[in-house]
């Protein structure tokens, strides 16, 4: 299974298996990771999943889609150019590693 680390605002840091096929958020609820809400559920209809994906990271996402886009500009923290919503991060092989840094408050 991937290996995903969620960094949280005091820089501790959790890693966790994921099974393919789930998303980050889904993760980190599911494990009781603090820091990521998920309160719309996963279907980007708020930004209460924002995180900051590590530069080394990024290169192996998907781009963001517009629906993403347009809910990154309502994150309780400045939207960075590294600025993802969890939910919209699906777990594969290819995020194996992958690091999200999570924002001090969720809206």
């Amino acid at each position: 299974m991937p290996k995903i680390t969620y960094v949280a605002a005091d820089r501790s840091e959790q890693t966790l298996d994921l099974p393919v096929g789930t998303t980050v958020m889904r993760g980190a609820l599911s494990n009781d990771i603090d820091g990521i809400v998920g309160q719309c559920g996963g279907y980007t209809q708020c930004a209460s999943c924002h995180v900051y994906v590590d530069q080394d990271s990024a290169a192996a996402l998907d781009p963001v889609g517009p629906e993403e886009d347009e809910m990154l500009e309502f994150t309780a923290c400045p939207r960075e150019p590294n600025s993802r919503l969890s939910c919209q991060l699906k777990v594969g092989e290819d995020l194996d590693g992958l690091r999200v840094l999570l924002p001090e408050r969720q809206g």
